[in-house]
């Protein structure tokens, strides 16, 4: 059966995207809005305080009022502006307890996954629905993996251990960047992610999965059972699902 917990995590498995997302649309939304009100009052002012119709200038007394007014309102949309990046930057540091774990390992000028039975490639594959938590780590310069479709990014640094997560809606092919400058061959350092349905990539992991692995169980595995998925408990690896996942 597929895990239970996994299944939790469906029903949140978007929201650091939809919260990045939300977060950019209020913004944008509240400076259109700030934008149209000062055009408005900059035409109304130039139009009702022109010379034609004030010939002789008159001094304008100020407003309390309006004074609180302007202070109010601009306090309460940055506080505003600042909740919404606080709980999607929560969302995103968060990661799920069901979360398949992938090293990634950042090196001029090309990325390396690795999984938890031992297999290592250049393209990230992952399942569909399925939580993915990235481990970052650098062998020599900064990085910056960054995957526009999840809207994630983070620092990949020498020395320092840092991590993402993300979990694909769909099935596709989504392009992985480095974002952060890293030498001549900078621009060509990219990847992708492979997101495919959760028994198309069991398949795919345990047809890679090295003979003598032993890593993705708790226990002795022989050579004669790598056709196997690995077992729920096994923290980093794959879920387990029958008959494909249930979504």
């Amino acid at each position: 059966m597929f895990p239970e917990d996994a299944l939790t995590g469906l029903s949140d498995s978007f929201l650091a995207a939809d919260h990045v997302d939300r977060t950019f649309l209020f913004i944008v939304g509240i400076s259109v809005a700030l934008l149209a009100l000062v055009t408005v009052l900059m035409i109304y002012f130039v139009i009702r305080y022109s010379r034609r119709r004030n010939p002789q200038p008159t001094d304008i007394k100020g407003s309390t009022f309006l004074e609180i007014v302007w202070t109010a309102v601009p306090t309460a949309l940055v506080l505003a502006m600042f909740y919404y990046g606080w709980v999607g930057f929560k969302t995103m540091r968060e990661v799920p307890a069901n979360a398949m774990t992938v090293k990634v390992t950042g090196q001029m000028w090309f990325w390396r996954f690795e999984y938890a039975n031992g297999t290592q490639t250049d393209v990230l594959n992952v399942p569909v629905g399925v939580p993915v938590k990235l481990e970052l780590s650098s062998l020599d310069v900064v990085h910056s993996m960054y995957i526009p479709a999840f809207r994630v990014k983070e620092d990949v640094v020498p020395g320092a251990n840092n991590y993402m997560w993300f979990q694909a809606k769909e099935e596709g092919t989504y392009d992985i960047f480095c974002a952060e400058y890293c030498g001549a061959e900078h621009s060509s350092m990219i990847s992708e992610v492979v997101a495919m349905p959760l028994d198309e990539f069991r398949r795919w992991y345990n047809t890679q999965a090295p003979a003598d692995s032993t890593s993705s169980s708790p226990g002795d595995r022989t050579p004669s059972e790598s056709d196997e998925a690995p077992p729920d408990e096994t923290e980093g690896a794959p879920p387990q699902g029958e008959g494909g996942s249930e979504q």
